[in-house]
């Protein structure tokens, strides 16, 4: 399992919401850049960068931050936000980003997915974000009839690399991981699956390692690293020893 440490970016700055609403955002960090450094200090494996403005706006709207994390080049990125083209897609694999996330346009338009996979292997990921298990898009302000498991099978055979899977309930709220959720739609699908939305606490860590979570690939983690609720060097060397003797 890999645990990533979220970025998320409004107006240039990283800041973290509460459901996804913007006018609920708590800025942690002036500088995107100097908090990428302190998570790659801290021995993370790969970040996790949103672009909330964009994902409202549908186009990249903090390229200049997003450019300055990469500039650092201590840490592979995953970014999503705003990325519904394949021109948006190319431009930020060519920058350097290690793997794009398209959430609204996996959606609306799921052959730009399988273009991009298919042209880009293992460098493509779906983000699908719930409420009450109905995929949201345009920055969750709206809601669709698409179940989360019916949206991740639509991309089984394209070469995906990862799905990451958000609670939009549990989001920014610190009341842990929706597992059940996480572990049906992992069990509907066969691309890697990354929880996201609500991690607390080293027991979500601990929870995410137990033998029936194996399918689940990873975390995203926010809220819970800037409130200092959770130690990252407590959460890294938990998941290194679950990964057996040579990562201990």
């Amino acid at each position: 399992m890999i645990l990533y440490p979220a970025i998320d970016l409004k107006a240039g700055q990283c800041v973290r919401l509460i459901h996804g609403d913007m006018a609920q955002a708590t800025v942690f960090n002036d500088d995107p850049a100097a908090q990428a450094e302190a998570f790659a200090d801290q021995g993370f494996e790969m970040l996790h960068v949103v672009d909330l403005d964009g994902a409202f706006a549908g186009a990249p709207q903090n390229a200049a931050a997003v450019e300055r994390i990469l500039q650092t080049g201590r840490m592979p990125v995953q970014l999503g936000g705003g990325i519904r083209s394949m021109r948006t897609i190319e431009g930020w694999l060519a920058r350097g980003v290690a793997r794009v996330i398209i959430g609204t346009a996996a959606l609306r338009d799921p052959d730009l997915v399988r273009e991009a996979a298919r042209l880009h292997p293992g460098r493509i990921a779906v983000g699908i974000d719930a409420r009450d298990g109905l995929v949201a898009v345009e920055g969750w302000a709206r809601t669709s009839q698409t179940t989360a498991s019916e949206l991740g099978k639509r991309f089984e055979d394209a070469g995906v690399a990862a799905i990451i899977y958000t609670d939009i309930a549990r989001d920014g709220v610190l009341k842990g991981l929706n597992i059940e959720a996480t572990l049906e739609l992992a069990a509907a699908i066969t691309i890697p699956v990354i929880a996201s939305g609500g991690l607390a606490s080293l027991d979500d860590v601990k929870r995410l390692l137990q033998p029936d979570c194996a399918r689940i690939a990873g975390a995203i983690t926010g809220r819970a690293l800037y409130d200092g609720r959770l130690d990252p060097a407590e959460a890294l060397a938990l998941i290194r020893r679950s990964r057996g003797p040579q990562h201990a």
